[in-house]
């Protein structure tokens, strides 16, 4: 008996801007997003400011050396309560000074002695759930999401034995790429390979062998796994000393991460931030032991940039356009039994997730 087919989702899903409020409202806020790497806070008091999901949020380093995210927004009458990066003893809003401990707690504001039964330890900023996940700060809207290690299984572990120095490395630069697609594009267009031959020459043939190419779930992971090709042939020297050194591996972890490690367990992420419907700013992550100036690094940066990022942006623009045609009728989806590099299986999960944040909230 044949399969049915399995069809791609209906464009209303990529442009209709009232499924990205729903998705503002459930998935954005009820999955694991990256807030940014625990270098930025290596002293107490250290603090950065994000938006996530529509709302302000800032991570902060305590006394204690752990890492908290709070609502950016002080309890008193609402007043944001800090912008950008810096350090402070203590979080003081700008509107009436009421100040905070780096632990959120209400520690003093003017002339609260003044209130009869003002209890200050009844207040405190609202934190969001937090985790440390090998140096990369991610955060979850949903005080009762379940832990990372739940939602991607083995993830930690697989990227520990790829990447052993892992606890030495801290960005060294950070490579903003705006596209005009929705970010459920640029997602489907990361997650799968059938256009990588025709479309991505220098990665196709410089790093992966197309023959061994695979991406499977793993939890709410997708795991690319591959041979390398013509390791030979590579602009730098692989030979790092570590084991999985000629190898190539990513995770992308739903629904808007990735770690992918290059031959010479070379480390490099993406993370993407939805806009609105029609806009997302992906963010090219590169690392380096102790975020010094690495030759090797950086070169790889620009190649990247030049070949297979600068033919994505054409590929995922064009996409989106196409989107709203009023001649577009999706069709199948190549999902072959054997799954490999021409295959959409992973397109087929991925849109299963979608679909599922989507309508489960509508």
């Amino acid at each position: 008996m044949t399969a049915p087919l399995i069809h791609s989702l209906d464009a209303r899903y990529y442009t209709d801007p009232k499924v990205y409020e729903l998705e503002k409202a459930g998935l954005l806020a009820r999955t694991w997003q990256f807030a940014g790497h625990a270098s930025q806070l290596e002293n107490p008091g250290d603090y950065f400011a994000f938006d996530l999901a529509g709302e302000s949020l800032f991570c902060i380093k305590g006394r204690d050396g752990e890492i908290r995210t709070f609502y950016n927004v002080c309890q008193h009458r609402a007043h944001q309560l800090v912008e950008g990066s810096g350090t402070t003893r203590v979080v003081v809003c700008p509107y009436h000074a009421w100040t905070y401990e780096l632990t959120g707690e209400l520690r003093a504001g003017p002339n609260l002695k003044a209130v009869e039964g003002f209890d200050r330890s009844k207040v405190c900023l609202t934190s969001v759930q937090t985790e440390v996940f090998l140096g990369f700060i991610f955060v979850n809207l949903d005080p009762d999401a379940k832990p990372m290690d739940d939602w991607f299984p083995n993830v930690r572990a697989e990227l520990r034995d790829f990447v052993p120095n892992w606890a030495d490395l801290k960005p060294l630069e950070w490579v903003e790429i705006p596209e005009n697609c929705n970010w459920k594009v640029s997602v489907e267009n990361y997650s799968e390979c059938y256009h990588c031959s025709i479309n991505h020459p220098t990665f196709a043939t410089g790093v992966i062998k197309p023959e061994t190419y695979d991406i499977q779930p793993q939890g709410y992971c997708l795991r690319h796994t591959t041979e390398c090709n013509s390791l030979e042939n590579m602009t730098y020297d692989i030979n790092s000393g570590f084991e999985n050194n000629e190898k190539y591996s990513s995770w992308f972890l739903w629904p808007m991460f990735s770690f992918q490690v290059y031959p010479g367990n070379l480390l490099n992420t993406y993370h993407w931030r939805a806009v609105d419907a029609d806009h997302v700013v992906v963010w090219r992550g590169w690392y380096s032991v102790g975020g010094e100036d690495n030759e090797t690094v950086r070169r790889m940066a620009v190649q990247d940039r030049a070949t297979t990022v600068e033919e994505d942006i054409r590929l995922v623009e064009s996409v989106q356009r196409g989107l709203k045609s009023r001649g577009y009728v999706p069709g199948p989806l190549v999902v072959d039994p054997g799954c490999g590099v021409n295959s959409e299986h992973s397109i087929m999960h991925l849109q299963k997730w979608m679909r599922a944040a989507v309508d489960g909230a509508a």
